[in-house]
């Protein structure tokens, strides 16, 4: 959310962003409604300063008839009153919903697109595998392995429902437990937080009202959260933090829900695109600097690579354009692996930073060196996320004889060096 006070005085800038993002906003109704809610704010506190003048009157009044012209004054007031208040009340709502909806200011660096093929690629890092066979799908190899049972995972689950099995089961466990040691020494603080969650953090995280069409809600009306992001930006929300504080990092585990309600007929099978999957996210909560806020965007993308590059994983980093932003968002890296069956990069990880985007909308504030009391600037990055991960290892580590090589920093946590047909 931005300041009011700032739509004001840029309100070219804000209507430029919701350009260049591709999103439907319009600032000049909000401005319109804008004066509407002072104009009608400045008359409610005028009409109840002039009640509570005459409420004095009326105490001081020692005439019947007196009392008697004052008390029929204030009836008079008092209704009027009454009519401006629920007016002001049914434009706030309207002024709040609208408030909701204004695009943060994406970063000048951010390219123009109408979409995530409009993405820019930064770098490569590592040689996609040479293989002198023709290289199998996921969904074949660990089926064929016995990683997972896609049939007995729709029987259960439905559309897209799988269960992982066996070497498949413990792979995941072995990529959690790989990404924690990886991150013990860099100060981050793990979570295990909710995904069943009010609708306050969506709302806080920009994740709500805008994408409510791909989250999962209960009949209590809360909502099943796609990333642990959610929660863990909230666990500061209504606080105020010291400076020394700061910068407060998580790494948070949770099972997370999508809907993939935008994703009809994309990637149905495998473990691309799945409702239910796992992540550990990075979480930064820093002081309200535009440097700060770049410096900790390029450390947790660092962060990311580094576990990819661990992994033996060719991938690319692209810079995702205007129209692939969400709404609160400055700036975004996508980390995108080597699929071999897909001869095609895929996203894996997305780094983003929102300014005071996020911490405004939460209430996150913390007191600057003079005491001043300043929002907070967040940002997050995947660490990893299963089984979309698990895909593209197994993929890249096939070997011809239907086998898969086990990466040599999962050696360790697997047992083993090769995941082979379960006897």
């Amino acid at each position: 959310m931005l300041d009011i006070k700032f739509i004001r005085e840029h309100r070219e800038l804000v209507a430029e962003a919701a350009r260049k993002k591709r999103l439907k906003f319009e600032v000049r109704e909000l401005l319109i409604l804008d004066e509407k809610r002072l104009k009608l704010l400045a008359e409610v506190e005028q009409m109840r300063a002039e009640q509570n003048r005459v409420s004095e009157e009326i105490a001081g009044a020692s005439e019947t008839r007196r009392r008697s012209v004052l008390i029929a004054s204030m009836r008079t007031l008092k209704g009027a009153l009454q009519d401006r208040e629920m007016k002001l009340a049914g434009v706030i709502k309207d002024w709040q919903k609208l408030m909701l909806e204004v695009p943060n200011l994406p970063d000048i660096a951010v390219p123009e697109g109408e979409s995530d093929a409009d993405n820019q690629e930064l770098r490569r890092v590592g040689e996609p595998p040479s293989f002198d066979f023709a290289p199998r799908s996921h969904l074949d190899l660990m089926t064929t392995l016995g990683m997972v049972d896609f049939e007995r995972g729709v029987k259960v689950a439905g559309f897209r429902g799988y269960i992982l099995k066996d070497a498949g089961a413990i792979l995941s466990f072995a990529l959690w437990r790989f990404v924690l040691d990886q991150f013990a020494p860099l100060g981050f603080t793990p979570l295990i937080v909710p995904s069943l969650l009010k609708k306050a953090p969506f709302f806080g995280t920009s994740y709500l009202p805008q994408g409510e069409e791909d989250l999962y809600r209960t009949q209590d009306r809360d909502y099943l959260a796609g990333t642990a992001e959610v929660a863990t930006m909230a666990y500061w929300q209504d606080e105020i933090l010291s400076l020394a504080q700061l910068p407060q990092k998580f790494l948070a585990f949770s099972p997370c829900f999508r809907r993939e309600a935008g994703s009809h007929g994309k990637d149905t099978k495998g473990l691309i695109r799945v409702h239910e999957f796992f992540k550990l996210e990075q979480v930064v909560i820093c002081e309200a600097s535009h440097e700060t806020s770049v410096k900790w965007h390029e450390e947790i993308t660092a962060n990311a690579e580094r576990l990819l590059q661990a992994l033996g994983l060719p991938y690319r980093v692209v810079l995702n354009c205007g129209a692939d932003l969400g709404l609160g968002q400055v700036k975004k890296y996508d980390l995108e692996v080597w699929l071999p069956s897909e001869k095609t990069y895929r996203e894996t990880h997305s780094a983003s930073y929102f300014h005071d985007f996020q911490t405004r909308r939460l209430n996150i504030r913390y007191r600057d060196e003079a005491g001043k009391l300043r929002f907070a600037h967040s940002l997050n990055n995947t660490a990893i996320a299963t089984p979309r991960i698990i895909a593209a290892l197994v993929e890249n580590y096939q070997q011809a004889d239907g086998t898969v090589a086990v990466p040599e920093v999962l050696q360790s946590y697997l047992g083993r060096k090769l995941i082979e047909p379960a006897a």
